[in-house]
């Protein structure tokens, strides 16, 4: 049974830096691309950054600069390092585990991340 399980969320100042940790288990985390996303309240789930089976990343606009995704196959850990959050960052934070061929996905549980003074 594949779980993804994160961790590293909590509360923090504006400014502030957390990392994210998602490990993977039941499968081989190589096999797939890997995603970071969040949902603030009343909002849409939204993709906030992807590394790829072959370690090429991309980050939605918002985030481009501050946030850095990052893998370790060995560990089946995905990692994202949060820099100068800002409140707009709130928002519970899922990892995504995707694969073409043959099609699966799997969903973490999701950590909150809280970004106030």
């Amino acid at each position: 049974q594949v779980q993804l399980v994160e961790s590293g969320g909590g509360l923090v100042q504006p400014g502030g830096s957390l990392r994210l940790s998602c490990v993977v288990s039941g499968t081989t985390l190589s096999l797939y691309h890997m995603g970071w996303y969040r949902q603030a309240p009343g909002k849409q789930r939204e993709l906030v950054a992807v590394v790829t089976s072959d370690g090429i990343t991309n980050y939605v606009d918002s985030v481009k600069g501050r946030f850095t995704i990052s893998r370790d196959n060995a560990k089946n850990t995905v990692y994202l390092q949060m820099n100068s959050l800002k409140p707009d960052d709130t928002a519970v934070y899922y990892c995504n585990a995707n694969k073409l061929v043959p099609p699966r996905t799997y969903w973490g549980q999701g950590t909150q991340v809280t970004v106030s003074s």
